[in-house]
């Protein structure tokens, strides 16, 4: 069984908490993007969206992520929520040589989950649960076509979510 599997999905999706748990369960390293993209900025991301902006940030993520996804290699990779916005990224994600699981969830669920999280920078709006059903209309095509898998993530429970994801790494020639 090929173990490397990239996570994509919305800011709240469980891309974090289920790509621990996977990475723990297959032995191998976990990379969370975001909290590699702060190691290599020395600051937060809200910060660094605040100070650089977000073109900035995207230009460093993108560059973060071609050189995971290009290293050799077991890992389970959590992904930036907006990773997919940029066609590169999405390319070099389907070429990473492992599987990608869109971890789906609706802008209602996920709001239910973050909705007292400050550190999101994207949602820091007057309006969070609006502004996640836009990010939703703007990004679910692209975390499609960004994935081999859609994995619906509203009632499952996190093992439950691993063992499905397991499972279908095992399938995958």
């Amino acid at each position: 069984m090929r173990k490397r599997c990239s996570l994509v999905g919305m800011p709240g999706s469980g891309k974090s908490t289920v790509g621990r748990q996977l990475a723990r369960r297959l032995n191998v390293p976990f990379i969370d993007l975001d909290q590699r993209l702060e190691e290599v900025l020395g600051s937060t991301i809200r910060q660094y969206f605040e100070e650089q902006g977000e073109e900035a940030f995207r230009d460093r993520e993108a560059q973060l992520l071609a050189e995971l996804t290009g290293a050799p290699g077991d890992m389970i990779l959590s992904t930036g929520g907006g990773a997919v916005l940029r066609e590169d990224n999405r390319s070099h994600l389907l070429a990473g040589g492992g599987s990608v699981m869109y971890l789906r969830a609706s802008p209602d669920e996920i709001f239910k989950r973050i909705r007292h999280d400050k550190t999101r920078p994207l949602l820091q709006v007057a309006n969070p649960l609006q502004r996640l059903r836009d990010l939703y209309a703007v990004r679910d095509p692209l975390y499609r076509a960004a994935s081999h898998y859609v994995i619906e993530t509203g009632r499952p429970t996190v093992n439950t979510l691993v063992n499905m994801i397991v499972m279908q790494l095992e399938m995958d020639p």
